[in-house]
């Protein structure tokens, strides 16, 4: 998929020069081809072409929807109505849901074509795609690498050039991170601009449905299709709609970027805090101020995050008790052994950590010492946003403390894996949108910029982007053997 991005790929399909059935065909060749990095959970190649047949005879007859043609793929996180759903977990490995997440009806809408769904992290519990039942996924740049997680396997496929964009979803960084480490753009929309019907729940008040692909660009047409307010979804937020797209011609002059200094802080490896500050220079050639701002509770983010993300997860996941659907144990003597060996054979460590974890911030006597502090810390967060806003339009900082880490360099450590998510998890806890763009590198791998919006402010948030774009060509470097 390496011969342009999603407006190039639209544009041949219309003049006939490729079919819709040929890209999708190239896409399923090239997920067999790279199974080396384990990003597909299930290829669904029959449904596919089925698809692609459908989006050949609407471009054939002219009135084809925006994104017809285009393949992609699924984070596996989202229902697909007929081709199993499994959260990458035991639990739900043979899970076939009865309907569609919005999400995929939507980009159904939009004639985009589904070639599988992709690996990720355990119910998107991880920050290294190393917590999958279906095993790890690898970093297209080095193979001994984590492409970052949650949605590793949907970067991995798009920097691989097997697709070219993704869905995913990101609950405390789990589109930004791995966006950095593969060297693609990622976005997280404001909380409530994307519904999550039939986004299979890890924290309800912090997940966000979105997307990974090669430029910002790529993200506002995929964004264009999936947006909007949702009656199914109760946390679906009616905010009038933008033009994405047309908005991405508004130029960085003028534009206040906040360069937030606890981003910067101690564990930030200094090759990547030189790639994003150069990354920044350039965005003040192109006419943007820079502005220090400081963001005081940003230290309490993880903490903050670690209980109430987990307290959530606890709550969600109780209803896999191997009674209605899901993993259910072999011979049970009885309902609590049916619970019991049903959950700990169908959830992996770290999965089975969170809930312990959340469990106990949400018992009788440690509610208020726990969850309901947490939640005040939030408060105070987005407060912090909320006051740097007042002064600028964006605010930037390194996507990931250092480049990818090795795979099993983290694993029996999870305070460290963690801290991968530092610059990352404040934003859903504020619930404000944000975009990973490629920065250049350092030691050979990707970094990550992080720009960061006001709620609902993508418009701005895409176009900043995109014009850093314009002028840089890191978003156009590829791995050696990307298809």
């Amino acid at each position: 998929m390496s011969g342009g991005g999603i407006a190039q790929l639209a544009q041949a399909l219309r003049a006939r020069r490729v079919s819709a059935r040929a890209l999708a065909e190239r896409a399923l060749a090239a997920a067999r081809a790279r199974s080396d990095l384990n990003a597909f959970i299930t290829l669904s190649e029959d449904a596919a072409l089925a698809a692609a047949d459908r989006a050949d005879a609407a471009l054939a007859r002219g009135d084809a929807a925006p994104l017809a043609g285009i393949p992609f793929a699924h984070k596996d996180i989202f229902c697909t109505r007929g081709i199993r759903t499994t959260c990458a977990s035991r639990m739900l490995e043979r899970f076939v849901p009865p309907y569609d997440a919005t999400v995929v009806e939507r980009l159904a809408a939009a004639g985009a074509v589904a070639i599988g769904k992709a690996n990720l992290d355990e119910f998107a519990m991880g920050s290294s795609n190393e917590n999958s039942h279906f095993g790890p996924v690898r970093n297209p740049w080095d193979a001994t690498r984590v492409p970052g997680g949650s949605s590793g396997g949907s970067a991995a496929a798009v920097a691989a050039g097997i697709v070219p964009f993704a869905t995913g979803t990101d609950t405390g960084g789990s589109i930004r991170q791995p966006a950095a480490f593969c060297g693609i753009t990622g976005l997280k929309p404001s909380y409530g601009r994307v519904s999550r019907f039939g986004m299979i729940a890890f924290a309800s008040s912090l997940d966000c449905g979105g997307v990974l692909a090669r430029s910002a660009e790529d993200c506002a047409h995929v964004l264009a299709a999936i947006a909007g307010h949702d009656p199914r979804d109760a946390t679906s937020v009616a905010h009038p709609a933008e033009d994405y797209v047309a908005a991405l011609s508004t130029t960085l002059k003028g534009i206040r970027i906040g360069v937030a200094r606890e981003y910067f802080g101690a564990g930030v490896a200094d090759g990547v805090a030189a790639a994003v500050r150069a990354a920044l220079a350039e965005c003040e050639r192109q006419g943007a101020r820079l502005v220090e701002v400081s963001l005081p509770h940003a230290h309490l983010a993880i903490p903050a995050y670690y209980v109430i993300a987990p307290a959530e997860a606890s709550s969600n996941l109780a209803r896999y008790d191997g009674v209605r659907y899901g993993h259910r144990c072999d011979d049970p003597q009885s309902l609590e052994d049916l619970y019991t060996r049903s959950r700990a054979e169908g959830f992996g460590r770290e999965v089975r950590r969170r809930i312990l974890v959340g469990t106990y911030a949400l018992s009788a006597g440690y509610y208020d010492a726990y969850y309901l502090r947490a939640q005040r810390v939030r408060r105070l967060i987005a407060d912090d946003f909320a006051a740097a806003f007042a002064t600028v339009d964006l605010i930037a900082g390194p996507t990931t403390p250092t480049v990818a880490f090795r795979l099993g360099e983290k694993a029996a450590d999870p305070l460290a894996m963690y801290a991968a998510d530092v610059n990352t998890v404040a934003v859903n806890l504020a619930g404000l949108p944000a975009l990973s763009l490629p920065a250049g590198f350092s030691e050979g791998l990707p970094v990550g910029l992080q720009l960061i919006a006001p709620a609902f402010a993508e418009a701005r948030l895409l176009a900043a982007g995109y014009q850093l774009q314009l002028a840089t060509d890191w978003h156009l470097r590829q791995p050696t053997g990307a298809k």
